[in-house]
């Protein structure tokens, strides 16, 4: 080892306008969901809160809280952030209500304001299969939003199960 001690700069990434975009999800929001539990079954209906803060200018992580279709307190975790190296939105799920843990990539469509995200997780069948999921984040203005996810089919078409309104509370 040399006495030499080599500088190097720390690493710093600038926010992109995918990281502006995110950046308009930071805030204290409530929701209201539907969610079918089944093809028998009605839709439930319930709602909670939600604390959306900024890590940096490059990341957020939400924090979810609400009520569980049949009872009982939901809490949750969202991170999402955008790398430039993939060109794709990136991030993670994990919900007290199960012990998946979800990773997202996904892409913007600027022209309509949807985020769109990919993810593979365990079937809700039960049947221990893993099945294909994708979820959506839509941007209506800065004080409301639309979050939906939908499962692949055997079948080869999606089926939309849940369905979320979000409003800034402040």
């Amino acid at each position: 080892m040399t006495s030499e001690t080599t500088q190097q700069a720390p690493m710093t990434a600038e926010p992109q306008k995918e990281h502006q975009w995110l950046q308009r999800l930071v805030g204290e929001w409530t929701f209201e969901s539907e969610a079918s539990m089944g093809p028998d079954q009605p839709p439930e209906k319930v709602s909670g809160t939600e604390s959306v803060r900024a890590l940096g200018g490059l990341w957020i992580i939400s924090a979810g809280e609400g009520e569980m279709p049949g009872g009982g307190l939901h809490r949750s975790v969202l991170t999402l952030g955008y790398d430039p190296d993939k060109k794709r939105f990136v991030g993670s799920f994990i919900s007290s209500m199960m012990p998946s843990f979800w990773v997202y990539e996904g892409e913007l469509d600027t022209g309509s304001n949807v985020l769109t995200l990919n993810t593979e997780g365990p079937s809700m069948t039960g049947d221990g299969k893993m099945a294909k999921y994708q979820e959506t984040i839509e941007l209506l203005s800065d004080d409301q939003r639309v979050f939906k996810s939908r499962v692949l089919g055997e079948d080869g078409d999606w089926q939309e199960f849940l369905s979320m309104g979000y409003r800034r509370a402040r």
